[in-house]
């Protein structure tokens, strides 16, 4: 009996991590190419829903904190923005985006390099981490109410 009453709060848990996971994984931003020469043109993607408004897509780095808003329907879904970097100084921006309707669509990351540098890439992608805690919260909660069921449980048992 104590094991299924753990059994089904792990199960309860699972079912939630099932339902939430999938809809943080849908928010992806990429950024193509990863690197660019100083003048080079970057291209900001998102998967967010083009239904629920522009992206706003912040742009931070050595010399730069700025907003790039897209209006763009990308290709394979999602929207785009093109991001020109003349007067960019060399080195790594953030990309991350916001989706119309408030939500996280991700971030990303670009390198720009001097002018006959590096080689262009073929995205950078950053958005894995926040999934990976999300699912890690949501395992631990699931431990935590199968051990709050058998204590319970137990307690229960002893008083009666």
């Amino acid at each position: 009996m104590k094991a299924q009453s753990f059994l089904g709060s792990a199960a309860v848990g699972v079912g939630l991590g099932t339902l939430l996971l999938p809809a943080a994984a849908l928010a992806d931003t990429r950024v193509s190419p990863a690197t660019t020469p100083v003048g080079g043109t970057v291209v900001l993607t998102t998967t967010c829903n083009p239904n629920g408004g522009d992206a706003l897509f912040r742009v931070t780095g050595p010399d730069r904190d700025q907003n790039v808003r897209s209006t763009t329907a990308a290709a394979g879904g999602g929207l785009s923005a093109e991001l020109f970097t003349a007067g960019f100084t060399l080195g790594t921006y953030t990309v991350a985006t916001t989706c119309g309707d408030g939500s996280d669509g991700g971030s990303a990351t670009f390198t720009v390099t001097p002018i006959g540098g590096a080689q262009a890439g073929g995205g950078g992608r950053d958005g894995d981490t926040g999934v990976l805690i999300a699912g890690g919260v949501l395992a631990a909660g699931a431990l935590a109410g199968g051990a709050y069921a058998v204590v319970r449980r137990r307690r229960a048992g002893a008083t009666a």
